[in-house]
C-alpha cells in the first residue's frame, strides 16, 4: 500500500510571492516531500508526502520557523473555502503582535532614556536587540532552508550594523517601521483576497428544498442533483438548475455582470447566486453546490492567480539577482570611499546600511502579481473570465481578433428578415407558411413559426400529416387548399416564377439570405427570406476594436456570398468557405503580423481557439466556454471582446506604473543616501511606502468600470 498522500494546509501570514518562495525552498529540503504547490493568494499549501520518510508535523514545524502559521487543512476551493469561514482578525496575528511588541519596547526605551539620559545608548541598544531577535530568527530559518537573501536578512544586517556604529535609536525605529510595513502588506493582501470572498458570498447558505410534498430549509451543501427547490421572490438561486414551474425575471448580474434581469420560464437555465425577481420558481437542481457556476468561477480565478504572466516570471528572476547585487552595492558604498578617499568610516558605513534598507525588493516583487490578481478578480465580477496572467498579458498585446461567424458574430439561428406577398398581404403569407412548418423540426421552419408567433398571427388549421420532400419542400392541406413551402429551385419546377420574382430572389440571396417560396396550389403566393442575423452589439464591438487599433476578421466556413453580406453589415474583413484546416492556416498567417485572439462559441471552434495566441469563448457559463479557451465571456456578448482587451491593457499599464514606482523611489532614495540626506528610518520608510503605494495602485483595478473609464480607474 502506498504511503504517499496529498497534504493540504491553509497558511496564514503569506502576503506576496516571496513568502511562497521561502516556504517552497524550505519544504524542498524535507525528505519525502514533493509536488509542492504554494499559493500566497489563496493562503494554501499542497504537497505529496511520503509518510515513511517524513511527517506532517515536520512540515508544520518548518513553516512555523519561517514565521507563518499553518492553521488546518485547506478545503477544496483554497482561499474561497477559507474565506467562507470567519477568519481570525489580522490584528491578533503575529505581525500585529510584532508591531505592538517593537512599539512598546521602543516607547519604554524612550521614557527610560528621558529619565536616565546617560544610559540612552544602552537602553536603545537593548530595545533594538529585543526587537530584532524575532526578525533574525526568521532570517536564519530562511537562510538555512534555501533563501539567504530575504527581507529579514537585509533588515537584520542593517539593524545590527546600526548598533555597531552607535545608531541604536535608529536601529530600534527601523525594526518598528519594518513591522508596521509588514502589517500594512497583510492588510493590503486581505483587500485583494476580498474580491474572491465577495464572489463566495454571492451563493446563499441555505435553500428551501421540496421533499415528499413538504418544504424544509437545508444547507445548500445538502442539495443533490435532481432535488427540487423553491425560490421565492427576492431569494438567491441556491445552485445551478432548470425551471420546472413558474415565471420570473432573474437578475444574473452576480454571474455575468449583466444588470438587466432575464425572463425565466419552464425549461430555462438558472445559475447559482442569481437573484429571483417577482415570481416564485420551482426548480430542479442540476449541479451540487461544490460544482455550480459560482464555485467553478472561483476555482478558475484562484487557478488563474497562480499562473504567472511572462512579465511576472521576469520580475521574479530579476529580483533573485537584484537582492544580492544590492547587498554588494551597499557594501561598496560602505567601504570604497573610506579605503580610496580616506572618508569617515562611520559616515559611509551608515550610508551603506541605509542603501541596504532601500534595496529591499518587496515593492518590486509584489508589483506584478498584485496587479494581475486585482485585474483577474475585477474581470470575474463583470463576467470576463481570464485563465491566468499569461492570457491576461497576451490579450493586451492583441493586434487582430478573428471571429467565428455562426453563434459568435451572429445569433446562431435563422430569423425571418423579409416577407414578400404576391396574392394576399404579408400576414396571410406568413401565417400559411407557419401553419405548414409547425409540424416540422427544420430550423428554417422553426424560425417562420417563431416570427408568426411574435406577430401574434392566428394560424389556419391544417389537416393530416405534412408531406416532406427533404431538401426541397414541405406541403400541408389547409382550409384554403394545399400550401407548399419550398426552395426556389423546387418552386421553379412546380410553378411559373416570373423574371421579376427571380430578380427579387437573387437580390435577397445576394444579401446573404436564404429564400423560401410559398406556393398556394400551383401559384406563387409569396417569398420569405431568412438569415442568421448579427448579434445586436456585433457592429458596435467591431467599431470599438478598430478604435482601439485592433483589426477584426471573420473566419467562416459559410459561402462567400453570405460571409460578405454579414461582413459588410458589420464592417469586418471576411475569409469565407474555410474548411477547418484552412481556418487554422488563416490564424497562423495572422499570427505573423502580431498576437491573434480567436473568438468562438467554444464547441466546434476548439482547434482554432487553441491555435490562436489567446482563445476567447462565448457562452453564458457553459462548461465548454469555461474549459476550452483561455478566456470566457459570460455575458455572451461580442462587446465583451473589447472589454476584455481593454481590461488587459489597463492591467498592463498598472503593472508598469508599479514597476516605475518601486524602482523610481529606490533610485531617488539611493541618490539621497549617497549624498547623506537619507537616514536609516527614512530608508525603511521609503521601502515600506513603496510597497504600500504599489499595492494600493494595484487595488485600484478592483474598481475598474470598463472601457469608458479605462484611464479613469477610481482612486
Amino acid at each position: 500500500m502506498s504511503s504517499i498522500k496529498t497534504l493540504k494546509l491553509r497558511i496564514e501570514g503569506m502576503d506576496c510571492g516571496s513568502c511562497a518562495v521561502k516556504i517552497e525552498n524550505a519544504l524542498k529540503r524535507i525528505p519525502g516531500v514533493s509536488d509542492i504547490q504554494v499559493s500566497y493568494a489563496q493562503e494554501s499549501l499542497a504537497v505529496s508526502l511520503d509518510e515513511d520518510r517524513s511527517t506532517r508535523q515536520a512540515i508544520e514545524s518548518q513553516i512555523r520557523a519561517l514565521g507563518f502559521t499553518p492553521v488546518g487543512p485547506a478545503d477544496a476551493g483554497g482561499a474561497s473555502a477559507a474565506a467562507s469561514a470567519e477568519r481570525r482578525s489580522i490584528w491578533l496575528g503575529k505581525k500585529a503582535q510584532l508591531v505592538l511588541m517593537t512599539g512598546l519596547v521602543f516607547a519604554v526605551a524612550f521614557l527610560a532614556a528621558w529619565i536616565w539620559p546617560q544610559a540612552e545608548r544602552w537602553l536603545y541598544s537593548a530595545a533594538a536587540l529585543v526587537s530584532v531577535f524575532p526578525v533574525m530568527r526568521r532570517a536564519w530559518a530562511s537562510a538555512r532552508t534555501g533563501t539567504p537573501f530575504s527581507i529579514e536578512t537585509l533588515m537584520s544586517v542593517a539593524a545590527l550594523g546600526a548598533l555597531v556604529i552607535g545608531a541604536a535609536e535608529e536601529a530600534a525605529v527601523v525594526i518598528f517601521l519594518f513591522a508596521v510595513g509588514e502589517l500594512l502588506e497583510t492588510v493590503a493582501a486581505g483587500r485583494a483576497r476580498s474580491a474572491i470572498k465577495a464572489l463566495m458570498d454571492v451563493t446563499p447558505r441555505q435553500a428551501l428544498r421540496e421533499q415528499d410534498g413538504h418544504l424544509q430549509t437545508v444547507p445548500v451543501e445538502q442539495l443533490a442533483i435532481g432535488d427540487v427547490a423553491i425560490v421565492r421572490p427576492g431569494d438567491r438561486i441556491p445552485s445551478d438548475g432548470v425551471v420546472l414551474e413558474g415565471e420570473s425575471d432573474v437578475n444574473e448580474a452576480p454571474i455575468t455582470g449583466e444588470s438587466v434581469p432575464v425572463p425565466k420560464g419552464g425549461g430555462a437555465t438558472l445559475y447559482a447566486g442569481s437573484i429571483n425577481g417577482n415570481g416564485e420558481l420551482r426548480m430542479s437542481i442540476s449541479r451540487p453546490a461544490s460544482d455550480n457556476t459560482i464555485a467553478r468561477i472561483i476555482h478558475m480565478v484562484e487557478e488563474a492567480q497562480e499562473t504567472k504572466a511572462p512579465l511576472a516570471r521576469f520580475i521574479d528572476r530579476f529580483s533573485r539577482v537584484y537582492t544580492p547585487l544590492a547587498m554588494v552595492l551597499a557594501l561598496l558604498i560602505a567601504v570604497v570611499p573610506p579605503l580610496l578617499a580616506g572618508a569617515d568610516w562611520m559616515t559611509w558605513i551608515y550610508r551603506g546600511l541605509a542603501t541596504l534598507l532601500i534595496a529591499c525588493p518587496c515593492a518590486l516583487v509584489i508589483s506584478t502579481p498584485a496587479a494581475i490578481a486585482s485585474g483577474l478578480a475585477s474581470g470575474a465580477r463583470r463576467g470576463l473570465l481570464i485563465k491566468g496572467g499569461a492570457a491576461l498579458e497576451t490579450l493586451g498585446k492583441v493586434k487582430t481578433v478573428a471571429f467565428d461567424k455562426t453563434g459568435t458574430l451572429t445569433e446562431g439561428r435563422p430569423r425571418v428578415t423579409d416577407v414578400v406577398a404576391l396574392l394576399d398581404d404579408e400576414s396571410v403569407v406568413l401565417a400559411q407558411a407557419a401553419a405548414v412548418e409547425r409540424k416540422t423540426s427544420h430550423p428554417l421552419g422553426a424560425a417562420i413559426v417563431e416570427e408568426a408567433q411574435r406577430r401574434a398571427l392566428t394560424l389556419p388549421d391544417s389537416y393530416g400529416a405534412a408531406l416532406t420532400l427533404p431538401g426541397k419542400a414541405v406541403t400541408a392541406r389547409l382550409k384554403s387548399g394545399f400550401v407548399t413551402v419550398g426552395s426556389p429551385r423546387h418552386a421553379a419546377e412546380a410553378a411559373t416564377v416570373s423574371e421579376d420574382l427571380q430578380l427579387t430572389i437573387r437580390t435577397l440571396e445576394a444579401a446573404g439570405k436564404t429564400v423560401v417560396v410559398v406556393l398556394a396550389g400551383k401559384v406563387v403566393a409569396g417569398l420569405i427570406a431568412l438569415r442568421d442575423e448579427p448579434r445586436p452589439d456585433a457592429a458596435e464591438a467591431v467599431r470599438r476594436l478598430h478604435a482601439m487599433g485592433v483589426g477584426a476578421v471573420m473566419l467562416t466556413g459559410d459561402n462567400q456570398r453570405t460571409g460578405d453580406a454579414i461582413g459588410q453589415a458589420l464592417g469586418v474583413a471576411v475569409q469565407a468557405e474555410l474548411l477547418p484546416e484552412a481556418k487554422l492556416a488563416a490564424i497562423e498567417a495572422l499570427k505573423h503580423k502580431g498576437e491573434v485572439a480567436m473568438v468562438g462559441d467554444g464547441i466546434n471552434d476548439a482547434p482554432a481557439l487553441a491555435t490562436a495566441s489567446v482563445g476567447v469563448a462565448m457562452g453564458g457559463g457553459t462548461d465548454v466556454a469555461l474549459e476550452t479557451a483561455d478566456a470566457a465571456l459570460l455575458r455572451n456578448r461580442v462587446s465583451g471582446v473589447a472589454d476584455i482587451i481593454d481590461l488587459s491593457r489597463v492591467t498592463l499599464a498598472n503593472i508598469w506604473q508599479n514597476i516605475a514606482l518601486a524602482l523610481g523611489l529606490k533610485a531617488v532614495f539611493l541618490l539621497t543616501t549617497v549624498f547623506g540626506i537619507t537616514t536609516l528610518w527614512m530608508a525603511i520608510l521609503a521601502d515600506t511606502g513603496a510597497t504600500v503605494l504599489v499595492t494600493a495602485n494595484a487595488l485600484r483595478l478592483l474598481r475598474y468600470r470598463g472601457p469608458q473609464a479605462s484611464h479613469k480607474v477610481e482612486p
